[in-house]
């Protein structure tokens, strides 16, 4: 079986959630849209492969496998846990790990919209003034407010090295790790100045990222680095800085 990945070419993006998960997996994928185009690869054939798909998907991530065409990050990622391990069996277990999702998702949500505050279809220097002020409440607010709450999950798990479920890696935990890369790049004195308040967040995050599939995948060209054409952009003043 292999997944077909379908996400914009060049940028990490949301498509990176679910590519972490695959990476873990360990599982057989092909992120179409970043090969040759005419293999279907590139921007203008994944959005007119989403005018053909059916059931129609709103945006990517897509993931398609056999029969089945899932959309939303959350929404795959609630498929690939259970098929690949990544999330516990029992549903009450399952449902956890998804609410952390959908709340990493927020969070993720608050983070893209720090540098495109009044609209996604204005460019990052029409609205640089909103963004500054979008930046600063979110840094001194929403970030540590978010953050904090992952650090007390994970603190309140009881056993040293556990994640967000336990003792077993979930998939929520590969997207916290993500989110956290991704605020050190794009906030990296803001990181630096909550780092004492998020010693269990940042452990975890070092633990994924020393996970063998998942270190491998990072030093490996299939990893895109962050960049300032996806959601985590590093603006210096947008981290405080004149």
């Amino acid at each position: 079986m292999v997944y077909e990945l379908h996400y914009w070419p060049g940028i990490q993006g949301r498509g990176e959630f679910v590519r972490l998960a695959l990476e873990e997996a360990g599982a057989e994928y092909v992120d179409v849209a970043r090969g040759p185009v005419s293999e279907g690869g590139g921007a203008r054939n994944l959005a007119q492969l989403m005018d053909e798909l059916a059931p129609a998907p709103f945006a990517p991530p897509i993931l398609v496998v056999e029969t089945l065409v899932i959309a939303q990050t959350a929404n795959i990622l609630l498929f690939l846990g259970h098929r690949h391990k990544l999330a516990p069996d029992e549903e009450t277990g399952r449902l956890w790990v998804n609410q952390l999702q959908l709340t990493i998702a927020d969070l993720v949500d608050e983070t893209h919209d720090t540098h495109h505050p009044l609209s996604s279809g204005l460019y990052y220097a029409d609205q640089k003034e909103a963004a500054k002020q979008r930046s600063e409440h979110f840094r001194r607010e929403r970030m540590p407010k978010y953050l904090g709450y992952f650090e007390r999950i994970l603190k309140g798990g009881g056993e040293s090295g556990a994640g967000l479920a336990g003792e077993a890696l979930t998939y929520a935990d590969l997207s916290l790790f993500q989110v956290v890369r991704g605020l050190e790049y794009a906030f990296p004195q803001a990181m630096a100045s909550l780092a004492p308040k998020l010693e269990a967040t940042l452990a975890l995050a070092e633990r994924v990222e020393q996970r063998p599939n998942i270190g491998a995948y990072l030093k490996s060209k299939r990893r895109i680095p962050f960049n300032e054409e996806g959601i985590f952009r590093h603006y210096p003043e947008l981290d405080g800085k004149a």
